[in-house]
């Protein structure tokens, strides 16, 4: 795999996170009063693009290489998401949480190294 296809499948993993935490975002803000509907639904659409690029990113990755090679990739999703919720969403993280968290990080260490 080159370093090229590396950051492709790095970034595939970037915007997937990122579309499920503006959609978070966007869904959370349907309890504020009053309710912006413009800004809700551009933070829908914002991350329904996100997913969209996710899914063609992946899609070229499948294209070009092995599964067995490119799947490790999606490992990374789950501790990305994990962090990206604490950091944005200012969701509390519970230690056990981040226990398993790094036991997922080094799994798919160990897959990706072999």
């Amino acid at each position: 795999m080159t370093w090229l296809a590396f950051a492709v499948g790095i970034a595939c993993q970037v915007c997937l996170v990122s579309g499920h935490i503006v959609l978070k975002h966007a869904m959370n803000a349907t309890h504020r009063l009053p309710r912006r509907w413009g800004a809700i639904a551009a933070g829908i659409a914002a991350g329904i693009a996100l997913l969209g690029l996710w899914f063609f990113l992946w899609l070229g990755l499948l294209r070009d290489f092995e599964l067995s090679r490119v799947f490790p990739f999606e490992g990374i999703g789950p501790p990305l998401l994990v962090l990206g919720a604490a950091v944005f969403l200012k969701e509390r993280i519970a230690l056990r949480a981040w226990i398993g968290i790094a036991l997922i990080a080094a799994g798919v260490a160990l897959v990706a190294g072999s």
